[in-house]
């Protein structure tokens, strides 16, 4: 395997993956903040158990809310991730490895595939767990995507 570069999210697990994955493959990696996480406001860094009895879940939450009253909403995190996926296009012809986190790529994949982003998860979902991957392949001249291999682990 050859990438022309790794592009990680700048938050500290994927980056520490995407430069261990980078040694062993002789590939420079770079960050883009744009393939962080979603942004779930009051919930970063608590547990999920003081997070549910803190922040009950809501029985419908519109994709235009922010998650928790001043995170993300689900359109701001898919309108990030197609710029995100917009950007490694720009950079032309090659071979990228993107190392990031589930609800990013899954918004991005979304942007590739037109479909909405997902609301309660309800919609399309990719299932990734924790270390899965996607090879996908983008022509340029067609805007034809070929998602060639989806791997969960």
């Amino acid at each position: 395997m050859r990438f022309d570069s790794i592009i990680a999210s700048t938050l500290q697990r994927a980056l520490t993956s995407a430069r261990i994955i980078g040694e062993i493959l002789g590939a420079p990696v770079e960050t883009d903040a744009d393939w962080m996480e979603m942004d779930n406001g009051p919930l970063a860094g608590i547990s999920r158990k003081i997070a549910l009895a803190q922040y009950p879940k809501p029985a419908f939450r519109n994709p235009y809310e922010p998650f928790c009253g001043s995170g993300e909403s689900d359109w701001e995190l898919y309108c990030r991730a197609a710029r995100a996926v917009e950007k490694v296009v720009r950079r032309g012809a090659g071979h990228y490895l993107v190392v990031a986190h589930g609800g990013i790529l899954n918004a991005a994949l979304r942007t590739i595939v037109g479909a909405q982003p997902a609301v309660n998860r309800q919609g399309v979902w990719f299932a990734l767990g924790e270390a899965g991957y996607v090879r996908a392949t983008y022509e340029l001249q067609q805007h034809h995507w070929v998602i060639e291999e989806l791997v969960q682990s």
